[in-house]
């Protein structure tokens, strides 16, 4: 019996950084019907997307040992130790664009079942323009986020003239003391915030009441200066944008919401509602 030799030809092998999901802000569910719209790109690195809709980080220039090394990554720099900047686009306007932030290098351990594990994606939740399509049974809030005017502190209400518009405002809903939706703001300041899940009627605490057809929610809204977009009512009303657009990383602006101005309103919330709601922001 002879054994022939084998001849190594070509041989292409090579260490991914990580990977991210971009997802649906309202269900988690990840994106991949869409991937054909969807850009991914952060500066100085090579991003590509794979047959199974992640998109993959094969190199970037502040990690350069890292992509040679196949057998172990490099000891330094530590896990999570450097943050690479992420702009996340979805190009038939059905989701506002965002920036994400992605930990780097991610822990190489195989056995780690951990959010920062290089074998496990990172999600980046992507949340409706407000001209998105709505799910059945969604509660459909609207909310337009302004700059106070001298005299006009608690916010727009009634005939007061409004102030510039805000873009690239994070807003929360907020129920039973957990967060049950979020969403973004674009340039004319409008935010469309789809709350899934609120049922079309549920039990009552109230004694007397056996059913209900509403629960009660605190929306809040939280703007930084620095990394938002003010847009003044008359180029709203033309339908001119400003030359930037807003592009955030809401994860950035929930972590440091207490320190940003804010301003907040009770409402309830119904299945199939659509309330509308004016915040006016006091801005320095």
């Amino acid at each position: 019996m002879s054994v022939r030799e084998l001849r190594e030809l070509e041989r292409l092998e090579w260490r991914v950084l990580g990977a991210l999901r971009p997802v649906d802000g309202v269900t988690a569910m990840p994106l991949r019907a869409a991937h054909g719209m969807l850009r991914v790109e952060a500066e100085g690195a090579r991003i590509v997307r794979n047959r199974s809709g992640l998109f993959v980080i094969h190199e970037w220039d502040r990690l350069p040992a890292h992509a040679l090394r196949f057998d172990a990554p490099p000891p330094n720099p530590d896990p999570g130790s450097e943050s690479l900047e992420v702009v996340v686009r979805e190009l038939s306007g059905r989701y506002l664009p965002r920036i994400a932030h992605i930990a780097l290098p991610r822990d190489p351990d195989p056995d780690a079942d951990a959010a920062d594990s290089l074998f496990v994606p990172a999600d980046v939740p992507l949340y409706p323009a407000p001209t998105a399509d709505l799910g059945t049974n969604w509660c459909a809030l609207r909310v337009t986020v302004t700059r106070n005017l001298p005299g006009n502190a608690g916010g727009n209400a009634g005939n007061r003239p409004l102030g510039d518009a805000l873009g690239g405002a994070l807003l929360r809903v907020v129920s039973g003391g957990r967060v049950i939706a979020r969403g973004l703001t674009d340039w004319r300041g409008e935010g469309l915030v789809p709350v899934a899940g609120v049922p079309v009627t549920t039990w009552s605490e109230e004694e007397g009441a056996v059913v209900v057809s509403s629960i009660a929610a605190t929306v809040e809204v939280y703007f930084d200066p620095a990394a938002g977009t003010r847009t003044n009512p008359s180029a709203v009303a033309g339908g001119r944008p400003p030359p930037r657009l807003p592009l955030v990383d809401p994860d950035d602006l929930e972590r440091r919401r207490a320190t940003l101005p804010s301003a907040q309103r009770n409402l309830s919330l119904a299945a199939r509602g659509t309330p509308h709601l004016n915040l006016g922001l006091d801005l320095p």
